[in-house]
């Protein structure tokens, strides 16, 4: 980059620091050379810069992020009020529906979960604070991706291609975008089993005081619990609550 503001070393460590997302908790100094690109003599120094400033630890063969890297998340979630007082509202919406229920932002293609509750396992693989999921198969990624307008909306399907986890995953990219105009206008999103079948989820959106939509907030279950109108009747209401709790909580910052 021909930038003379680009600082190219900060671009590359923060690379590294990336990597370790999507699953990989442990990598060798090989694998994350080949996942950044680097040289194995460059990715040995920014990995070891970063063990010494704390951010990952190595047991001289494998590396892995330390908690000292929640501190970024908790900085950005400090930023919009998503922090404790969200969190909060979370652990009561699973407490009064006894479901798993979780919030997550948008990261271009994919959802960041920020905030979880869990009531029981409902995923094949473990869904923790970090854990990343394609947008397009989730109901937190619809009900976000329904705060863009049209044209951001296009730009976004012109960036990403729609992988097919299931038959039920919409991958056709005119569908999705009618599928999220009306999402809009409900101001709610349900899934069922569009990233794992026999998994309904059902989302609703977080917005700040100038009504855009900064993150989502979703309670999950078994499909065989209950049909989508009964999920839709029950549990409906009492997000829509929480999500009023936690926008007033925002505007009162």
């Amino acid at each position: 980059m021909n930038d003379p503001d680009f600082v190219n070393s900060l671009a590359r460590g923060l690379t590294v620091l990336g990597c370790f997302g999507k699953g990989h908790e442990k990598m060798t100094l090989t694998e994350v050379a080949q996942r950044t690109d680097l040289t194995r003599g460059t990715a040995r120094r920014f990995l070891l810069t970063l063990c010494k400033l704390g951010y990952i630890v190595t047991d001289e063969k494998y590396y892995w992020l330390t908690h000292k890297v929640l501190k970024f998340s908790s900085n950005y979630l400090a930023t919009f009020g998503l922090g404790e007082a969200a969190y909060s509202h979370i652990q009561a919406l699973t407490d009064s529906l006894g479901e798993t229920s979780s919030m997550a932002v948008l990261d271009e293609s994919e959802i960041v979960y920020v905030a979880r509750v869990e009531k029981y396992r409902i995923y094949s693989n473990r869904i923790e604070i970090g854990t990343r999921l394609p947008a397009h198969s989730t109901s937190l990624g619809l009900v976000l991706l329904s705060g863009y307008s049209d044209a951001e909306l296009d730009a976004w399907l012109a960036r990403h291609e729609l992988i097919r986890f299931t038959p039920n995953t919409v991958t056709d990219k005119r569908k999705l975008k009618k599928w999220v105009q009306n999402i809009r206008t409900g101001g709610y999103a349900m899934i069922d089993g569009a990233l794992e079948m026999g998994v309904r989820s059902l989302s609703v959106p977080i917005r700040d005081r100038n009504s855009a939509v900064i993150a989502a907030i979703n309670v999950v279950s078994f499909a065989g619990k209950m049909t989508g109108d009964e999920m839709i009747e029950r549990y409906l209401p009492v997000l829509q609550e929480k999500a009023a709790k936690i926008r007033y909580a925002l505007e009162r910052d």
